[in-house]
């Protein structure tokens, strides 16, 4: 604020040379090179040339921030749904089978979740034991109120166990309660 005055006398060609300059000698160029861009991930390609190109497409750096961190996180999300593991075991008499999730349960992994389950060929006690998963959000309730749903209407029970504490208290709180699409 002091040196306002002083800086209003330069002229804003040199400023923005300035800044061109900082901006050319601060820039990573090994990171665009053709090689460099075909060992990246593709979503993390994707997220640069969306960022850029919404930057110069509208000249406004904070658009093009905000543009690059939803690309990223819907690429995020998008490799995350699929790191939700289901395996079963059935018991030696065959009356119980146990399914142990792993993973991140939310939005994007729900639909998935739906169809890991044999609801035809079960026994009539089925166990969903999501000791190594986490619930993060409504829809998983929902996904997993229409497994039972599922089980239920061909006359098995289904026993959820191994809720953490935030999850057991958000299943707590939703079971039931959600119309599921599922």
């Amino acid at each position: 604020v002091a040196a306002g005055p002083v800086v209003s006398d330069i002229p804003m060609a040199a400023l923005v040379a300035v800044m061109i300059l900082v901006s050319f000698a601060t820039f990573d160029w090994h990171s665009v090179q053709p090689q460099t861009l075909r060992r990246m991930p593709p979503a993390e390609t994707i997220v640069m040339t969306v960022t850029v190109v919404v930057v110069v497409a509208t000249h406004n750096l904070a658009i093009g921030v905000i543009v690059g961190v939803l690309t990223a996180m819907v690429a995020f999300a998008r490799r995350v749904a699929h790191l939700v593991h289901v395996s079963s075991v059935t018991d030696p008499d065959g009356t119980q089978v146990i399914y142990a999730v792993t993973g991140e349960l939310f939005f994007a992994s729900s639909n998935d979740l739906v169809h890991q389950f044999d609801y035809a060929g079960d026994p009539d006690d089925v166990v969903v034991d999501l000791s190594e998963a986490h619930i993060w959000d409504a829809s998983s309730v929902a996904a997993l109120d229409a497994i039972e749903t599922k089980y239920a209407s061909r006359g098995k029970k289904v026993t959820i166990i191994g809720l953490n504490d935030p999850s057991a208290r958000m299943h707590d709180r939703l079971a039931g309660e959600l119309v599921s699409g599922h």
